[in-house]
């Protein structure tokens, strides 16, 4: 019997669906708890403290969306939506929220363990790099990568794990210019080229959470037709 590792919480209300889910994973030695709306969720995500959330949209006593959004304000946690929801509207929604996956019912399980492994894997790298503090610093702009805190003329910030990340990989090489396509690659590791209106979504919160526009930016400059590129001063630290 394989010992049991981390725990997920799966959120589902559909029975038959969620039982498969968790005959899946406990099969790959992962601890799983089952909620079956909304709000039994939320609880349990308090109670447990899971390493990764499965999650349905459509669930009853508060949505999936909801869910997504109060988890992604107390956690980085990795979450991924499992939904029959398959407009891009919903997708682009969700990965907005926070989500860092998002798979389509019909499913298939093998499918969903492996993503789910990909995202612990990527989530137990993050977790696990305890190095010495990196900081870019730019004029009122400072970012340490390894404590994962942003702080903008003396305010601190809160983002996202794929916000931060995104805003990392741009301010890393000031002046370059990434296209969105690049972007998608680097933060969320596909090329699935039908998904990369995500990265509009979250630099547009990124902007948002830095207090600037898109008409005279102080940080993240558009290249029409291209991508994005990053034009804050940098300082060396002293």
């Amino acid at each position: 019997m394989k010992q049991m590792r981390e725990q997920i919480l799966v959120i589902e209300d559909d029975i038959e669906i969620s039982n498969i889910i968790r005959d899946y994973l406990k099969r790959e030695g992962y601890g799983v708890i089952v909620s079956h709306d909304g709000e039994a969720g939320l609880n349990h995500f308090r109670d447990s403290a899971p390493m990764l959330v499965l999650i349905d949209l459509m669930l009853p006593k508060i949505d999936g969306f909801e869910v997504c959004r109060q988890i992604r304000t107390k956690s980085e946690v990795p979450i991924v939506v499992v939904s029959a929801r398959q407009s891009d509207i919903d997708k682009i929604h969700s990965l907005g929220l926070g989500a860092d996956d998002y798979i389509t019912k019909p499913f298939s399980p093998l499918e969903l363990v492996a993503r789910v492994k990909s995202q612990l894997r990527r989530y137990n790298r993050y977790i696990g790099k305890q190095t010495e503090d990196e900081v870019l610093t730019f004029d009122g702009l400072h970012i340490n990568l390894n404590q994962r805190t942003v702080e903008k003329d003396g305010v601190r910030l809160t983002f996202t794990m794929k916000e931060f990340a995104l805003l990392c990989v741009l301010a890393r090489s000031p002046g370059q210019v990434f296209s969105k396509e690049q972007l998608y690659y680097q933060v969320w590791k596909q090329d699935d080229a039908d998904d990369i209106r995500t990265v509009t979504v979250h630099i547009k919160n990124v902007r948002r959470k830095l207090g600037e526009g898109s008409r005279h930016p102080r940080f993240i400059d558009t290249v029409w037709g291209i991508g994005y590129k990053f034009i804050g001063q940098k300082h060396e630290n002293t």
